[in-house]
């Protein structure tokens, strides 16, 4: 088979979250240890660090892994979902996975795979942890998919974990609480292994707190340890200020475990982040005139703060091309969006997008105002059509469109 054939197999086998929801969840560990052991238990050899939380997981884990690259470890990465291409997910030292071991990986476990039938999540989180055995990496930043006590990843024994923040999302399966959803999350905690909480708060600290006590686990709330130092950083939003200190406070953790990560290593992974790691879709500037600015903020924890930076964009006018997915929070996102701007209410790609027309409807609930544009590509060719240079434009709603727009972008200019 060849790369795209590949990739075309595993989403006919086994159908991703991003494209059908719901249906791909397979919680629990049956398979992935199943999966692990007939590959020899890769995740056996080498060291990881385990990322979980609402909003923010991508960004600490590519701060984190930036900073262990400038300190010279070999670090692997492995993040869901995909902007642009498959290969995204899982990296060593910036550099995606190699196609050809992507194919390699299926066709010599294709018989094993079609017997078990993992979910697609559970596949790539085993061709990840092989990949980074077969180049042996030195640790591997590991995100949570969906999450923590029942997610695949959570069968590996890591140096340290990290739980972002706390905030409503996937509650068909996490629960319709925060301290529900907070115990799914502390689930990643595991004996006697440190454990940075980045955001909590008097409702949900308690859950932390016990479960961390359980496991006799060191437990590191990272909003009462000392502020990073004032230093630039690649990733720009007011709201990553939070995923900076975290990740500040879980590099310094791993100091005090004997990691040799020297002061100036921290800042030129910080600096250096998305150059590093090839991070995409954070609050990433793609065009000055007009500002033009895509995110991946997807749910109504990510808004409050996406929006708050929309509502500080000095510019003439206001042009946003908005897409989500049905089993978002999307009427709690509505209620945060600025009003002042248009609207070019779009749907990517997938089964889960809620159509364009129906999105227009309900926005005029919440007083937003604009048309519906049946692709994302449309979409933004419309808006830029109007733009001036003063004016700004932002892509956002959902991971989907946000890669739909880095790919369409990107082959636009390949072409042009």
């Amino acid at each position: 088979m060849t790369y795209q054939q590949t990739i075309e197999y595993l989403y006919a086998l086994q159908p991703p979250f991003h494209l059908i929801g719901a249906a791909a969840y397979k919680p629990g560990f049956d398979n992935i240890l199943l999966l692990l052991q007939h590959i020899g238990n890769p995740h056996l050899k080498f060291k990881k660090i385990h990322i979980a939380g609402t909003n923010g997981k991508g960004s600490t884990s590519h701060l984190i892994a930036a900073t262990l690259q400038s300190a010279d470890y070999k670090t692997g990465l492995y993040t869901s979902p995909h902007l642009v291409d498959f290969c995204e997910r899982i990296k060593i030292n910036g550099s995606c996975i190699s196609q050809d071991f992507v194919v390699r990986f299926v066709e010599n476990n294709k018989t094993f795979l079609e017997h078990i039938k993992p979910s697609f999540f559970e596949t790539t989180t085993a061709m990840a942890f092989a990949w980074f055995a077969d180049q042996k990496v030195d640790i591997a930043v590991i995100e949570v998919g969906l999450g923590g006590r029942l997610d695949s990843t959570n069968i590996i024994e890591p140096e340290l974990a990290v739980i972002t923040n706390i905030g409503y999302d996937h509650t068909e399966f996490l629960g319709n609480t925060l301290q529900e959803i907070a115990a799914e999350k502390a689930g990643i905690i595991k004996p006697n292994t440190p454990v940075v909480i980045g955001e909590t708060s008097d409702d949900i600290t308690p859950v932390f707190t016990a479960k961390a006590t359980q496991m006799r686990a060191p437990l590191i709330f990272a909003e009462r340890e000392m502020p990073m130092p004032d230093m630039p950083c690649q990733l720009q939003g007011s709201y990553q200020v939070k995923n900076h200190q975290t990740a500040f406070c879980a590099i310094r953790q791993l100091q005090r475990q004997g990691y040799h990560i020297s002061d100036a290593d921290i800042a030129n992974g910080f600096a250096n982040v998305c150059t590093l790691t090839g991070l995409q879709g954070r609050w990433q500037i793609i065009s000055r005139q007009p500002l033009t600015i895509c995110d991946t903020g997807h749910n109504s924890h990510a808004f409050r703060y996406v929006s708050s930076q929309l509502n500080d964009i000095k510019c003439k006018r206001l042009f946003i091309v908005f897409g989500m997915v049905a089993d978002k929070d999307v009427e709690q996102v509505m209620q945060l969006l600025p009003q002042h701007a248009h609207y070019f209410f779009t749907q990517a790609n997938t089964k889960r997008a809620i159509p364009a027309r129906q999105l227009c409807q309900m926005a005029q609930h919440y007083g937003l105002q604009g048309e519906a544009v049946e692709s994302v590509s449309e979409a933004y060719v419309k808006a830029c059509r109007q733009a001036d240079n003063d004016d700004a434009i932002f892509v956002g709603g959902s991971n989907y469109v946000v890669g739909e727009f880095l790919s369409w972008l990107k082959n636009n200019v390949k072409n042009n």
